[in-house]
């Protein structure tokens, strides 16, 4: 079975991008993400997320940068910390996204 690490449902958060097996929306990681958080912060405090879905939920906002254009930078980065190499190189190279993921 595939998980869809970020899923829209019209029923569910009035349609609004939410992560896989959470009540969080893309928009909400992004939020704490310009906040300043960091993957270590997002998991501690929302034990249900996974390192896959929130690179999941970053690479989803940039592929639909028009959505969420105000947590990107002028040079095309996402605002706040991104992944660490460490923690990129868990990932599949298709989600290690300069700027959006790392």
């Amino acid at each position: 079975m595939t998980i869809k690490w970020v899923k829209s449902d019209p029923l569910v958060m009035n349609g609004e991008p939410f992560c896989y097996g959470s009540r969080l929306t893309v928009r909400q990681v992004l939020q704490m993400r310009a906040a300043g958080a960091t993957l270590t912060d997002l998991l501690k405090d929302n034990p249900e997320l996974k390192l896959m879905g929130v690179a999941h939920a970053y690479a989803y906002a940039g592929t639909h940068r028009e959505r969420y254009a105000e947590f990107f930078a002028a040079d095309g980065s996402l605002a706040g910390p991104g992944l660490s190499a460490d923690e990129a190189d868990r990932l599949p190279p298709s989600l290690r996204i300069p700027g959006v993921v790392v």
